[in-house]
């Protein structure tokens, strides 16, 4: 899982390391054990709500898709087919989000791999949909389906990443068959919750069928659950565009899992203060939302947001800022308010894997957690604020996701063995607990096992190359790349798919809907 490690020097155990097992934590189901924090009342959350209603109703929603337009008119809202306007009542709002569930099931490729989405649990993935990929080897450069692979590759050897999202842009690959490449590496490169871009009827359905087939599951059975799941961005403000609307129908009627995300930057597409870009946010979600409840109730979706700021002198994307962990905080109350499961996001503007890109992160990261986000997206390996994911700070990140999810899997209170009083009995005053039987029994497993950092001395790490901690990383992605891990899978499938995507290909791929 990591590099060879130089030894840290200390005193020799009369026990060896291999007398005992060692730490094998769970990360794959986690509970969020931090309280959500509030920052607004609960009579300004209401008032927020309220207000995204009336914006709705008054100032409406520009929706590009004939057909959503259609639904929407068919249950009761008020349509301009001239401007594309549809101005939405709030019951009609409020009645389809009803009908949502509160908790969803998606289910992976093999035991242990399915997701539980619900107010509560913790899901991570890594940073998702950059046009570039970056190493410290092989340089910043236009994602290409080797890179596409690779991380996935990556995402699969981690089990704190619970879901596959598209990390980067397969840019070498023509996109009328670029979703064969997205869902052949996803399908036979890892088990976990495959992603489908939402790029039109033609290429939903097949990535469907691919799923679908791989998975040896019949059409009853595909549509039963969710196996799959895709990202709806609103184009702020006020506007749901057709490949956007489009997906949403699609995923609805085939009962797989919509994460509606509006992307507000405060300042820029969203009004300059926390309480005006959620509430703008809330909006779109809730529009996005109902309408996949008109097509299908019932239908698993989650409520979502971005919401960050701008740099106001110059206009570009800022992230891990107090504004983004404030709209974070925000969006949970708004979330809970619905009692929706619900995405947020952490992030970075740095343009390397540096202290900056580490402090963004992590600080944008703790405000989805104390928010109570069910799932973080962009939680390992996003710089310049979406445009390049970093295979070091893909590792280096997750050094910190991990140590998250320690503090979920070990949050379950203290026993009497651990209050240890018979090793308070056992070491007499200004002795050391190193030796002693209640250290003895539980060393091994005792404390998190770190995956990147390096606790040795200054000596030591100077006699082993004074590596940097991106340095370090890269030993570690280079190890597991090489390594080749794959989950088994059932190669006539495989031999099936590829024989699926060879067909299509040679018939000239899927339209691409812009």
């Amino acid at each position: 899982m990591s590099e060879q490690r130089p030894k840290r020097r200390g005193r020799r155990s009369r026990t060896t390391q291999q007398d005992k097992p060692g730490r094998a934590p769970d990360y794959r189901q986690l509970r969020n054990p931090f309280t959500p924090v509030d920052l607004f009342t609960a009579d300004r959350i209401e008032a927020m709500h309220d207000a995204a209603l009336s914006a709705l109703e008054e100032l409406g929603i520009k929706v590009l898709l004939p057909e959503a337009r259609a639904i929407f008119k068919a249950a009761g809202a008020r349509i301009d087919e001239h401007t594309e306007m549809v101005y939405l009542g709030r019951d009609i709002v409020m009645d389809a989000v009803a009908n949502a569930p509160r908790s969803i099931t998606m289910r992976g490729g093999a035991p242990g791999r399915d997701v539980l989405l619900e107010l509560g649990s913790l899901v991570f993935q890594p940073g998702a949909g950059a046009p570039h990929a970056t190493d410290l080897e092989r340089g910043r450069r236009p994602g290409n389906e080797r890179d596409f692979r690779e991380l996935i590759q990556l995402t699969q050897h981690f089990d704190v990443l619970q879901m596959m999202p598209p990390l980067v842009e397969p840019q070498d690959v023509p996109t009328r068959v670029r979703h064969y490449a997205t869902m052949e590496a996803q399908l036979t490169l890892s088990d976990k919750v495959p992603f489908v871009f939402s790029r039109g009827t033609p290429q939903i359905h097949e990535s469907f069928e691919m799923l679908r087939d791989f998975r040896g599951l019949s059409d009853a059975d595909f549509h039963a659950e969710p196996h799959c799941y895709t990202i709806i961005n609103t184009n702020s403000p006020r506007t749901l565009d057709i490949p956007m609307a489009q997906g949403l129908i699609d995923f609805a009627r085939a009962k797989q899992v919509s994460i509606v995300t509006p992307f507000t930057l405060m300042g820029a597409m969203a009004p300059v203060t926390v309480a005006g870009a959620i509430t703008l946010s809330h909006a779109e979600a809730l529009a996005a939302i109902a309408l996949t409840q008109l097509v299908q109730p019932g239908a698993p979706v989650c409520y979502g947001t971005f919401t960050s700021n701008v740099d106001m002198k110059s206009g570009a994307p800022a992230f891990g800022t107090p504004e983004h962990f404030n709209a974070s905080i925000v969006a949970g109350q708004m979330a809970r308010f619905l009692g929706l499961p619900w995405r947020c996001a952490s992030g970075s503007a740095a343009n390397i894997n540096d202290a900056q890109a580490a402090n963004e992160t992590q600080f944008g990261l703790w405000g989805c957690i104390l928010a109570g986000s069910t799932v973080v997206i962009h939680s390992a390996g996003w710089l310049e604020g979406g445009l390049t994911v970093s295979y070091e700070k893909l590792i280096t990140d997750l050094e910190a996701v991990q140590m998250v999810a320690e503090l979920c899997v070990t949050a379950t209170g203290s026993s009497d063995e651990d209050i240890a009083l018979d090793a308070l009995r056992e070491v007499q005053p200004s002795g050391h607990f190193f030796g002693c039987a209640h250290t003895m029994e539980r060393y091994t497993t005792a404390f998190y096992e770190p995956l990147v950092a390096d606790w040795s001395n200054f000596g030591t790490w100077t006699e082993n190359g004074s590596k940097t901690a991106s340095e370090r990383a890269t030993g570690i992605w280079k190890g597991i790349l090489a390594a080749d891990d794959r989950p088994a899978q059932d190669g006539t499938r495989i031999e099936a798919l590829h024989d699926y995507i060879d067909q299509r290909t040679a018939d000239g791929g899927a339209e691409v809907v812009s």
